[in-house]
């Protein structure tokens, strides 16, 4: 069955391929502006020279979208899967390529934002889109670049910067579930200082999350985010951002253990926050630039039951990043040199529950690493780069991943590009040091590695009317950390590696077609094959994995003032596990797949007043993205943003 599926998806990728060279002989590109990725390289690239396949979300997507979480806008890029544990707050995770959740390194702003105290894992329940200015998704190993998490890929948030002088705005909104959002933001630029304030609130009273019972479960985000830049001279560029998230969400819980959840006074608080100081300098000739960045993440996230403190856990990360680079031959060649130092604490707290272990922990842990990244383009068509990395851990042994990127434009319409990499993920805090239930940490696993490669083609056909992409990736990982291993002896959870080898690959289809002038179609799909070996040594599907994915985004500009969004996002079925009473053994179960509609209109009043309407799952599809966990039904919300 695997291998007719193999075959299937390079059909595909060989039909496309025969389909691109048929029309490129005749099609004639419209010049396009180019992107710059900020995260793809240790110093900024044209997306058209990178060979990572990205996706990147702008202003212009954010604004008519107009999404609450940065999660709702993840699903329409190819290769990602969301996983939301019921309604608007609640914990979700975001895989990609049918990778673990915490294989995803999130900079926002350039800063990591996972959490090592929730499994290395960025809750996306609390990352709001708002104050949001851009997305960048960088898919294929990353950690020659960006070391442990960036497994699978990396996705940095960039936030607003002040954008002219003395601005102020506003904006207010409010929908279904008593769901409430309000925020201020003020800004600056000068000839050489900008400056960008924002402080937003979301409020909601939410739905039943379980299955049974008319309890909500309620949220409410409080997010400050401030930016700040100064042009000391024309070489040198300080700047300073911070972000700060708190708020609380409610959640119920199987409180009486027969695997399913039901009504429970359970709330989580949490404050999360990210901020870094960067210097920037380049040579007047522009053959020499370095950076110097200081960072600090912090996550504190306590658990209350019946109003009473039971758990908490708290984290900080310091990073402490060098990165200089040397341009040559008209910039045609550079190589960069990375020096980084990150320190990394955690905390936990909670009662002694089954009299297993003591939960109460202070670890630390410290790595120094050591990165080179040498690019070169060898013509105006083709582009080679290669990468490579040296962590010293202070707890594993030292590591070192390497990447390899080729780039070609066949012709003006029809670009190849392939990559191929290694990954490594260091073991989380709970995994060797437990947690407050029946698990019990194992201090002696390994770090999980993995290989993957990648090979894609972009082609424009129709005069640069349609833009069609396909990525085919194949990816394996060694050392898998399996967190379900049972203890007869003691009644616990531990983890354990895995032997042999998980498998994930699988292909990326998309499509921009810009059908008329005023009307354009974004489309994308994944077909996704990602299996681990069971304790008999047999393959099986991997959890919260659809093999097939997709989204349609139809933007019509109406009217000059007047844009619709129609978007359709589709998640096809996926297994869960259901963790049925003591002593039964747990069970693979099916989640139904199901399909999300949702349309947004922008209304452009004056130039400083836009209305807009959002209709979230407006076919009212019953779903469940986790087992046990409802998801929200049809719901709506009208806005107000004012520029002053």
């Amino acid at each position: 069955m695997i291998f007719t599926t193999k075959k299937s998806i390079y059909s595909a990728a060989l039909l496309l391929s025969a389909v691109s060279t048929v029309f490129s002989a005749s099609a004639e590109t419209n010049p396009v502006i180019e992107e710059v990725l900020v995260s793809a390289s240790l110093t900024p690239i044209a997306q058209s020279r990178s060979a990572n396949a990205v996706t990147v979300i702008d202003s212009e997507q954010l604004k008519n979208r107009a999404a609450l979480t940065v999660s709702d806008l993840l699903r329409d890029v190819p290769g990602l899967a969301v996983s939301r544990s019921g309604v608007l707050g609640s914990n979700t995770q975001v895989r990609v390529r049918g990778a673990e959740s915490n294989h995803l390194l999130v900079l926002v702003d350039g800063v990591e934002a996972n959490d090592p105290s929730q499994g290395d894992e960025v809750n996306w329940g609390n990352m709001t889109a708002v104050d949001v200015e851009r997305i960048e998704v960088i898919r294929g190993p990353q950690s020659a670049i960006h070391g442990s998490d960036a497994v699978a890929g990396v996705i940095n948030i960039i936030t607003r910067s002040g954008e002219k002088p003395f601005s102020a705005s506003a904006f207010s909104e409010t929908g279904s579930w008593s769901t409430t959002n309000n925020g201020l933001s003020l800004g600056h630029k000068g000839e050489r200082v900008d400056l960008r304030l924002g402080v937003a609130h979301i409020q909601s009273e939410g739905g039943n999350i379980s299955r049974t019972g008319d309890e909500k479960d309620g949220y409410r985000n409080t997010s400050v985010n401030l930016k700040a830049g100064v042009d000391v001279s024309e070489q040198l560029r300080v700047s300073f951002a911070a972000r700060q998230t708190d708020g609380q969400n409610k959640y119920d819980a199987d409180a009486d253990f027969d695997g399913i959840v039901e009504d429970q006074d359970r709330a989580s608080q949490f404050r999360n926050s990210t901020g870094r100081l960067l210097a920037e300098h380049s040579s007047v000739d522009g053959r020499w630039q370095n950076k110097v960045l200081v960072a600090q993440s912090n996550n504190d996230n306590e658990n209350f039951s019946d109003g009473v403190l039971g758990t908490s856990t708290s984290s900080t990360k310091d990073q402490y990043q060098y990165v200089g680079s040397v341009f040559w031959q008209e910039s045609a060649q550079r190589l960069s040199l990375l020096l980084e130092r990150e320190e990394e604490e955690w905390q936990q707290r909670g009662a002694v529950q089954w009299g297993v272990y003591d939960p109460n922990q202070d670890r630390q842990r410290n790595t120094d690493s050591v990165a080179l990244e040498y690019r070169s383009d060898v013509t105006d068509s083709l582009t080679l780069a290669v990468s490579g990395r040296y962590d010293d851990n202070s707890e594993f042994d030292s590591a070192e991943t390497y990447r390899l990127e080729a780039s070609y434009q066949l012709s003006p319409e029809t670009r190849l590009r392939s990559a191929w990499g290694t990954a490594v993920k260091n073991p989380t805090f709970t995994e060797r040091f437990g947690y407050y239930t029946n698990f019990v940490g194992n201090p002696n696993l390994q770090p999980e590695e993995s290989r993957s490669w990648e090979v894609g083609i972009d082609q424009e056909l129709l005069n640069g009317d349609l833009r069609l992409g396909a990525t085919l990736f194949d990816a394996s990982l060694d050392n898998e950390i399996d967190g379900f291993v049972y203890d007869p002896v003691n009644f616990a959870y531990t983890s354990a590696n895995k032997t042999g080898a998980s498998q994930r690959q699988g292909v990326e289809l998309t499509a921009l077609s810009n059908l008329t002038e005023t009307l354009t179609l974004n489309a994308a799909y994944t077909y996704t094959d990602s299996t681990e070996s069971d304790a008999m040594g047999h393959y099986v599907d991997e959890v919260r994995r659809a093999r097939h994915t997709g989204s349609a985004t139809l933007a019509w500009q109406a009217l000059d003032n007047l844009h619709i969004n129609i978007n359709a996002q589709y998640n096809g079925a996926q297994n869960d596990v259901f963790f049925p009473p003591w002593p039964m053994p747990s069970e693979v179960v099916e989640l139904d797949d199901y399909t999300l509609l949702n349309i947004t209109t922008n209304y452009q009043a004056t130039e400083q007043l836009e209305l807009y309407l959002r209709l979230d799952n407006v076919l009212d599809d019953q779903y469940e993205e986790v087992f046990g966990y409802q998801a929200l039904g049809f719901g709506g919300s009208f806005g107000v943003r004012v520029k002053l």
